[in-house]
């Protein structure tokens, strides 16, 4: 058994929560490694407004946030527990930095059940999404994930899930498994950072590829949490299961506190509707 590391789900496409390919292999390798949480806390790209909140209710509602995807998708489930007590102890431990309550407004999105229904499929361990404040810098989000890191030792999971390199703009619908020039560079000084320096990946919008790789900070925003969470600890990350997407998606996952898992077979695509990609929300 591993200690509670902090995860970082490179989700891609909600077409993973029906899949069976290597990454979604892994996530479930991960979910029967490591000692049952007292909960999980994510970081998905899919919550992303102008304010630093955290689901509060107690029965979170599933999230089908995209388009043209097909129906079975739309009839998952994760039926998850909130916490609103683990949501004020939340607000507590990072003060004097401000987290709003949310009792309403949210719940799981696909960022975070499309990882979910592999790594933990009963839905039993009470789940919380931390929104991401879109007017925070890189330095703040990073700064943020170290305050949280205390939640560990409490037995709370951290997840971040989105994606080292997400580009929908440049997809190429016929590589599907390959991946640009400038995909591979970034996400390889990505995992440069994660593996020997993870607090410097606050300094990756200065990257030369950074606006190619990101049009959005959106889906790399999470990563700086688990970063945060792991230069907090002294820690650094290893790859649990890596890839591309269609040219420019990266499908990378990382751990932090968990020794590296070998999942087996499994096509590596992961698969996307028959449609512009500009016309989902991944």
């Amino acid at each position: 058994m591993a200690t509670q590391p902090a995860v970082f789900f490179g989700h891609g496409s909600p077409m993973n929560a029906l899949d069976d390919n290597r990454y979604t292999q892994a996530w479930r390798a991960f979910g029967t490694a490591v000692e049952r949480p007292r909960a999980i806390l994510v970081v998905s790209a899919h919550w992303f407004i102008n304010a630093t909140a955290v689901t509060a209710m107690s029965q979170p509602r599933t999230i089908h946030d995209f388009y043209g995807f097909p129906d079975e998708l739309f009839a998952v489930e994760y039926p998850a527990p909130g916490d609103p007590e683990l949501a004020a102890e939340i607000a507590d431990t990072v003060e004097p930095t401000w987290i709003g309550q949310d009792a309403d407004s949210w719940g799981i999105d696909h960022g975070t059940w499309s990882v979910l229904v592999h790594a933990f499929p009963d839905a039993d361990i009470p789940v919380l999404q931390l929104a991401i404040n879109a007017t925070k810098s890189f330095d703040e989000h990073v700064a943020l994930g170290a305050q949280l890191a205390p939640l560990r030792d409490r037995g709370v999971l951290l997840v971040g899930s989105g994606n080292a390199v997400h580009n929908l703009r440049r997809i190429d619908w016929s590589q599907p498994e390959a991946a640009f020039d400038w995909t591979r560079r970034f996400d390889d000084d990505v995992a440069d950072l994660m593996t020997r320096a993870p607090a410097d990946v606050a300094g990756l919008d200065r990257h030369p590829d950074y606006l190619m790789a990101h049009p959005t900070p959106d889906h790399l925003i999470p990563l700086l949490y688990v970063a945060g969470a792991a230069a907090a600890g002294g820690e650094t990350a290893h790859v649990l299961v890596d890839g591309y997407a269609m040219g420019s998606l990266s499908m990378v996952s990382y751990t932090i506190g968990c020794e590296q898992l070998e999942p087996s077979g499994g096509d590596g695509a992961q698969s996307l509707p028959d449609v512009p990609a500009d016309e989902t929300n991944l």
